[in-house]
C-alpha cells in the first residue's frame, strides 16, 4: 500500500496505490486528522480491499468526505454494506 497527498486550493486529495487492507487503517486515520473539512479520497490504483476498509470508506463517504475513482466492486460493496 502506498499514499500519496496533494494538497490544493484548500482540498486535499489522498490517494491510495495497491492493496488497501485494515492494517493500513491507522495510518489513513492520521492522514484524515491531519486534513480539514475538503478532503478526496483517489481509489484510481487500488487493486484490493477487505471487508474493514469498504465500512471505513462508507463511514467517511457519509460524514462528506467525497471518494473518487472507485472501483465498481469497491462501490457496490459499500453499498451493500451501507443496507446490512
Amino acid at each position: 500500500m502506498k499514499i500519496e497527498k496533494n494538497s490544493q486550493g484548500g482540498t486535499t486529495t489522498i490517494r491510495f496505490i495497491g492493496h488497501f487492507q485494515a492494517e493500513h487503517l491507522g495510518e489513513l486515520k492520521k492522514q484524515l486528522e491531519d486534513d480539514g473539512p475538503r478532503l478526496v479520497l483517489d481509489l484510481t490504483e487500488v487493486t484490493l480491499v477487505d471487508v474493514e476498509v469498504v465500512r471505513f470508506l462508507g463511514a467517511r463517504e457519509a460524514e462528506g468526505v467525497k471518494i473518487v475513482h472507485c472501483p465498481r466492486y469497491i462501490r457496490e460493496w459499500m453499498a451493500r454494506e451501507r443496507t446490512s
